[in-house]
């Protein structure tokens, strides 16, 4: 294999380097990148550790830092990004329907997969952010659990849920699965590959507390997905068991159920690869977009572009659609492309974080990015309902509100909301901790006529309180707006003297 070329620029020595034998002149290079992991695997705690460290995490480390090497000054060439044809991406709404018959027998070839590394750290709670009570006492798993055991009855057929741990959600995912082990539905559990973060002035992983402090580690985005089910067994289990076709999505997207009309255009026009879109609005602006580049489809993240073109990226007069992150993928067409190493050139996605005060690199690759390397590939244009995530407990207000009615584990807008877009909301920073909103909102208000909500400050809401139009509350600093039980507000604004004014 032939190296990478070695930095050109001067980099600093520090101590911690030279107590490791390695100069500042050679460190950008393959191969004192893995005589410093290998110095790590050194310190492992047993040996169990350290031939997984050895014989899995070295390799998959090593080869997304070799890429980066190659690839780091590689950019988008704009003036070849094109609008993606009208072939490669179909409309939802023009896909044959599905019979039920052949529903039961795309089944039995499906698996589900949802990416469950996140923590519910943004919004202020501990653990895996699955275990969160999302609609009554039900959480993002629960619901999930409900919907596959209630595909299983109607079809007849056993549809797997996997899921794909972090090294921060493994072990406690572990041990909340084992409240469905009487639920029938069948359940696989792995864990991603842990990376360890890289110093920005030198390239080499950071030095210190590599075992023992995880710290140290990040999970490499979720198109590490593709590797981690090789690597785990999962992926032969699959197509050994039959399985043809892999649904993937957040397990925090509340909207990305199984949809047999998306499977049925799949299988029957040989397409390996299906990456749901929707159409952009305010909120989506920074999402990445799928475009044509070079005769391909391909995934366009925000972080590829430009600073020149960052604006013209967020514009939705020219990039109207969005990645939902729901991707459905054939089995066996994974198992290809990774054989034939054509996904070791999925583009890589460098994240700049501050880490005890280190600058340090994140080499991070996203699932939507693998399109490109999988036969026929294409998007489908998806109603917006198949994209509710929770990101916050402003998203948390609108899936928890009478816009939506749950029905077998899964949200139904309600036929009452006059609209078919839900409500832009934004919940200031006093509502940001899950465990602070349920404080500040005795009930969720009626918003089946909402159309906007801005809240900023101390403010709370009594129960039984109707939102129409656009509503903005702002209690200024030092002051205090309780809504009172029963308040109706149609395009208000609140301030922070309770004065209401007509918008």
């Amino acid at each position: 294999m032939m190296k990478p070329d070695h930095i050109q620029s001067p980099l600093p020595q520090s101590p911690q380097l030279q107590s490791f034998g390695l100069r500042s002149s050679d460190l950008a290079t393959e191969d004192n990148f893995v005589k410093r992991l290998e110095l790590i695997a050194a310190t492992a705690p047993n040996e169990a550790v350290k031939k997984e460290f050895i014989t899995k995490e070295i390799p998959a480390i090593t080869k997304l830092f070799t890429r980066f090497l190659k690839n780091r000054k590689k950019v988008i060439e704009w003036e070849k990004i094109k609008p993606p044809p009208t072939e490669m991406v179909l409309n939802y709404k023009e896909l044959p329907a599905c019979s039920h018959e052949r529903r039961s027998d795309l089944a039995g070839k499906l698996a589900v997969l949802k990416l469950n590394g996140g923590l519910g750290t943004t919004m202020g709670c501990t653990g895996p952010k699955s275990a969160i009570e999302v609609r009554g006492d039900k959480t993002f798993l629960d619901l999930t659990v409900q919907q596959i055991k209630v595909r299983e009855i109607i079809l007849k057929s056993i549809v797997p849920l996997v899921l794909m741990n972090s090294f921060n959600t493994h072990h406690e995912t572990g041990k909340i699965i084992q409240k469905y082990k009487y639920s029938d539905v069948k359940i696989h559990s792995f864990n991603q590959s842990r990376f360890p973060r890289i110093l920005k002035d030198n390239l080499m992983p950071v030095p210190e507390k590599m075992f023992g402090d995880d710290s140290a580690y990040y999970p490499p985005g979720h198109g590490d997905v593709f590797f981690a089910l090789q690597n785990s067994g999962l992926l032969e289990t699959l197509i050994n068991e039959g399985k043809e076709y892999l649904f993937i999505s957040n397990v925090d997207n509340l909207g990305a159920v199984v949809d047999f009309n998306i499977l049925n255009m799949m299988e029957s026009t040989n397409c390996e690869y299906v990456m749901e879109v929707t159409n952009k609005t305010r909120a989506d602006v920074k999402g990445g977009t799928l475009i044509e580049y070079e005769g391909k489809a391909k995934l366009l993240e925000i972080a590829q572009v430009p600073s020149s073109k960052v604006e013209e990226f967020k514009s939705i007069k020219k990039f109207k659609i969005f990645n939902t992150n729901n991707i459905w993928v054939n089995l066996k067409a994974i198992d290809r492309v990774l054989k034939e190493n054509l996904l070791d050139d999925m583009d890589i996605i460098i994240n700049p974080k501050v880490a005890d005060g280190k600058s340090i690199l994140q080499l991070e690759i996203a699932a939507g990015a693998a399109i490109q390397f999988f036969n026929n590939a294409r998007g489908v244009n998806v109603p917006r309902t198949r994209f509710l995530p929770v990101k916050s407990t402003s998203d948390l207000f609108i899936v928890q509100s009478n816009l939506y009615s749950l029905e077998n584990g899964m949200l139904v807008m309600n036929k009452n909301r006059p609209f078919t877009s839900v409500p832009l909301v934004k919940l200031g920073d006093n509502f940001k901790k899950v465990s602070d909103y349920q404080a500040r909102i005795k009930g969720i208000p009626d918003i089946l006529e909402l159309d906007q909500l801005t809240v900023s400050g101390d403010v709370t809401f009594g129960p039984g309180i109707v939102l129409k139009g656009t509503v903005i509350v702002v209690a200024n600093h030092g002051s205090r707006i309780d809504i009172p039980e029963g308040s109706e507000f149609e395009n208000k604004v609140v301030s922070g003297n309770l004065r209401i004014l007509d918008q």
